[in-house]
């Protein structure tokens, strides 16, 4: 089905307001409901999953050091998937309901029952699961430096579906040393995620029940990963947005299931924005980064100023060129998936406030290598499953397995990902963020043969647009991405996956437990 582009204006999610305090914090509640909501002018409304009544969710502002509470109840029906769902995967086998939810807050510093925990889902009238998970009102202390998060499901086993029916939105956190920095607000701030979807004649969701080819004896069956043939924004597919010809600040998030996007503005008459990237998925940057081009991987974010100013009267396509799979898969079809939204300029400027490209945002703390208290090789692996199904892991090994990383409260580590497969993998990590030191090349073949690393060239070391906080990172295939983390904060077990939702549900992740010890450089 071939959709009209750029028809429908651009949503802006509103931002939930608290329902009142409890224990003087501030206290959300935020149903998860079937609802009904129009994607684009000529599609039938389409039935969809949303947070208060809304896909994607409202934004839910919160400032650094000020704790609120949010309870998250499950309104959906208990065993009426909107999509397929495989039982033969884990955390969906029988008995468990067909419809399980539960909220990971992406890229927040929180306790262990406050994070989303996979296995911690509950349903329509039902208990939650697990006898150290059973909550669903959660404490957020926001605890950390201004950045855009997004909270979204976590559901084991069916993470893919829940998000791709609609269960996602975004989380600010804003603090003083921002503010200070006179950056666009109100109608010049942008928050946009941007999915693929696609869709049946009657306007509904359309996901694959099966590969191809089949896998036999399994129906419903996972796909190894999913790219819809339509991009929407903020809901819409291919919308429009109006802006005035001055500097604006725009949150873009990848909220797609596999898709990567590499964006680029279109020019007209060889003309084009200015854009500039002043912050990552956990806060600003040192300083503004010009872009000629981004790549977005799934579940990453990007903090943009984008200056329209001199461009009166143009309409400018932000375009999207990156191949699926990436980096190495085919490239966007010009008429669909590689145009993502369009923005028209105007001729009139409504408020020159907070207009200026600052030269200088924030003062980023540098983790030293020298301090890390353990180096890890972590692969990340292909094989097929029982039914021969192309399978993701880490390590080698499944969710279920034994937990083998148990990094010490307040240690660094360095993290490598050691990565053999043809894909590039976005890994995430809960409840930390961490600094990307380099990417390297290696022999995979001889690696394969001995279990040792031998380069195959100098490090890389990150763009200059990811020196800053990260919470996702791109591990791409044939090199090995090292990375530095501090594992502060609390105590407990953490997922940690790839964020391509169909190698999560299957089995790409893996607990972490933070663990209280003395950490001892001299026994690594």
């Amino acid at each position: 089905m071939q959709l009209e582009k750029f028809v429908d204006e651009l949503p802006r999610p509103r931002v939930l307001k608290p329902k009142g305090s409890v224990d003087r914090l501030e206290y959300y509640e935020v149903p998860m409901k079937v609802i009904k909501q129009s994607l684009h002018r000529d599609l039938p409304p389409t039935e969809l999953w949303g947070y208060d009544g809304s896909y994607p969710g409202p934004t839910i502002e919160a400032r650094k050091d000020n704790s609120i509470l949010v309870k998250w109840t499950n309104e959906l029906p208990v065993n009426r998937h909107l999509l397929p769902v495989d039982t033969t995967i884990h955390g969906a086998e029988p008995p468990n309901p067909h419809v399980r939810t539960v909220v990971h807050l992406h890229g927040a510093k929180v306790s262990h029952d406050s994070d989303g925990y996979p296995s911690a889902w509950f349903t329509n009238g039902f208990k939650e699961v697990g006898p150290d998970f059973e909550r669903k009102t959660y404490l957020y202390p926001n605890n950390q430096q201004a950045t855009c998060l997004w909270y979204h499901d976590h559901a084991i086993g069916i993470t893919r579906l829940n998000v791709y029916a609609g269960l996602a939105g975004f989380y600010m956190i804003r603090d003083n040393e921002e503010l200070s920095l006179n950056l666009p607000k109100g109608d010049y701030e942008i928050p946009i995620v941007i999915q693929d979807r696609s869709f049946n004649e009657d306007g509904s969701l359309y996901y694959p029940a099966e590969p191809t080819p089949p896998v036999p004896d399994v129906y419903p069956s996972i796909v190894p990963e999913f790219f819809g043939d339509t991009i929407l924004a903020n809901g819409k597919v291919w919308p429009y947005c109006d802006v005035e010809p001055r500097l604006y600040r725009i949150r873009l998030l990848n909220g797609s299931n596999s898709r990567f996007y590499t964006l680029k503005f279109n020019p007209v008459n060889g003309k084009a924005p200015h854009v500039m990237q002043i912050g990552t998925d956990q806060g600003l940057l040192e300083r503004p980064v010009h872009l000629m081009e981004l790549i977005l991987a799934p579940a990453e974010r990007a903090d943009l100023l984008i200056d329209f100013t001199g461009l009166d009267g143009l309409e400018f396509v932000l375009a999207n060129s990156a191949p699926t799979p990436f980096p190495m898969g085919e490239n966007p079809d010009p008429n669909t998936t590689a145009n993502v939204m369009e923005f028209r300029v105007g001729n009139i400027v409504k408020s020159y406030k907070n207009n200026t490209m600052p030269d200088r945002l924030v003062e980023v703390e540098r983790l030293d290598p020298d301090c890390a208290c353990k180096i890890r090789n972590l692969t990340l692996d292909e094989s097929t499953d029982q039914y021969g199904r192309l399978l993701l892991l880490l390590t080698g090994q499944n969710w279920n397995d034994p937990i083998t990383e148990t990094p010490v409260i307040n240690s660094i580590e360095i993290w490598r990902f050691v990565n053999t497969t043809v894909d590039t993998h976005p890994i995430h990590l809960h409840l930390v963020k961490f600094q990307i030191l380099e990417r390297r090349p290696y022999d995979l073949a001889y690696y394969n043969a001995t279990g040792e690393i031998k380069y195959t060239g100098p490090a890389r070391y990150p763009d200059s647009n990811e020196r800053g906080w990260k919470d996702t990172v791109r591990a791409n295939p044939g090199e090995i991405t090292s990375i530095i983390a501090r594992f502060e904060g609390y105590l407990g077990v953490y997922p940690w996956h790839c964020h391509i939702l169909e190698h999560e549900d299957h089995d790409m992740m893996r607990p972490y437990r933070v663990v209280k010890k003395v950490c001892d450089k001299n026994k690594y």
